[in-house]
């Protein structure tokens, strides 16, 4: 019960009921405490009308008087003069005086709580304005014991309403904040757990109902949240799916390559020119296809390699991915141009940084072929003290904004029509792989420009 939400709200709403109640409980026995002086100073000006009627009064009807007007004696001030009216023996010396006429809320609350917490029995003389205009001020001395026990009564008694009251408040506000607040948590709760049960089903994702603009925030939110998490989980069913019919298709297609293979050897061996030239391109490009193969076999089995980092010739790379694109060119009026220094070495794994250069080479080749008017693709490389850069870039209409936005994501960062987006994944991954980066540079209608970073030393990035 304490360590639930309803249980603590109950205790606090009790406690903070009493709090207020004992703020308007020190006031009002300050009340009662100055009303009861008032009584009597009332009661011994009453008393001193019989003196007034009647100069000479009998002591035992004197002493009756003061009885019942609770005081020793009574003093009027009229016209200037001061009179004692009624008077009697006693007790003990006057121990204190008290004016109410210009006493302030403070001063009245300081001497009630003085009086609640001071047992001791005293005399003590209270001065006021008498009522009706009936004098100047009018004077009388008294007991406190018998103030004292009135005020704990009358304290007792507030106390006790006080607490019912707060109780009665306490479960009204409990309640009302259950049915408003508590139970329609509980719900939202209960959603959350039936969700967490099959998270793939659609039909689980709340539907926000809650009449309370923050709870219904919370609600819109939460949908928000499951309906992004079930499309994530649906997205990763359907990826593990096709990965594992890739991996069957390239497991058969590399028993079909290793087959290609072993053919090239009698190819090598021809006396033709022309065979002669275009058998070792041959040969690397059936090569480079088994190595994707497995590459792609041991992803599916969650055992992909890391890069096996040496130093590469660069220029030899790209010559390789620029060959392959102008020969898939066609007709078109491509032109492809490298900048990269003579013998400039890289620290990478030659068949990934080939895959990857050879990703962004194809694409955008793909770019000028859809709109037909050809155009140009650069491949440039450069270096700086902290890594080196590679930049290629085309010519081409520029990266509708869908495709920036999810650019590097499998299945949704597709430029043209019917691409997958799995090859600037692809790219992205192989070159974080390196410890370096794959960034959109640039793109505009003019064209567009991708630079991968590969770092040097311990791997700390400068962007050229």
């Amino acid at each position: 019960m304490v360590h639930s939400l309803s249980g603590r709200l109950l205790i606090l709403t009790t406690v903070f009921v009493m709090i207020a109640e004992i703020l308007i409980f020190v006031p009002s026995i300050a009340r009662f405490r100055e009303d009861y002086m008032l009584n009597r100073l009332e009661r011994a000006q009453i008393a001193s009308l019989a003196l007034l009627a009647d100069d000479m009064l009998d002591p035992e009807l004197e002493s009756e008087l003061l009885r019942n007007a609770e005081v020793f004696n009574v003093v009027l001030r009229r016209d200037e003069a001061r009179q004692l009216v009624l008077s009697t023996n006693m007790p003990q010396a006057v121990s204190e005086t008290f004016d109410l006429r210009d006493a302030t809320a403070m001063t009245l609350i300081r001497d009630a709580l003085r009086r609640m917490f001071s047992p001791r029995n005293e005399i003590v003389r209270v001065i006021g304005a008498p009522v009706r205009e009936a004098g100047l001020l009018i004077e009388v001395t008294m007991e406190t014991a018998p103030l004292r026990m009135a005020m704990i009564d009358y304290g007792t008694r507030i106390l006790v309403l006080s607490a019912v009251i707060s109780v009665i408040t306490a479960v009204l506000l409990f309640l009302a904040l259950r049915a408003l607040l508590l139970k329609p948590i509980k719900g939202v709760v209960g959603h959350m757990q039936r969700y967490a049960q099959a998270p793939e089903d659609a039909r689980r994702i709340i539907e926000p109902s809650a009449s309370i603009t923050e709870l219904r925030e919370a609600e819109m939110a939460l949908m928000t949240l499951q309906t992004d998490l079930t499309q994530a989980l649906k997205q990763k069913e359907r990826l593990a799916q096709l990965g594992s019919a890739v991996s069957k298709i390239s497991h058969d297609l590399r028993n079909i390559m290793t087959s290609a293979q072993l053919f090239t050897d009698r190819i090598e061996m021809s006396e033709d020119p022309v065979v002669k030239r275009m058998a070792p391109k041959l040969v690397g490009s059936i090569t480079r296809a088994v190595h994707l193969c497995e590459s792609t076999l041991a992803f599916g089995r969650a055992e992909e390699p890391g890069p096996t980092l040496t130093m590469a010739l660069l220029e030899t790379l790209i010559e390789d991915a620029v060959e392959g694109e102008k020969l898939a060119s066609g007709d078109q009026p491509i032109r492809y141009v490298t900048d990269v220094p003579a013998g400039m070495m890289v620290r990478a794994d030659a068949e990934q940084l080939y895959r990857v250069i050879s990703n962004l080479v194809r694409n955008a080749r793909q770019a000028l072929m859809g709109i037909g008017q050809g155009g140009e693709i650069t491949v440039q490389a450069g270096e700086s003290d902290s890594a080196w850069q590679i930049d290629v870039s085309d010519t081409g209409p520029g990266l509708p904004a869908k495709a920036q936005e999810h650019l590097f994501t499998p299945f949704q960062g597709g430029a043209r029509k019917g691409g997958s987006g799995l090859g600037l994944a692809i790219a992205a991954e192989l070159v974080k792989g390196h410890g370096g980066q794959l960034i959109l540079a640039e793109t505009d209608a003019s064209g567009t420009r991708f630079r991968i970073i590969l770092p040097k030393g311990d791997g700390t990035l400068n962007i050229l």
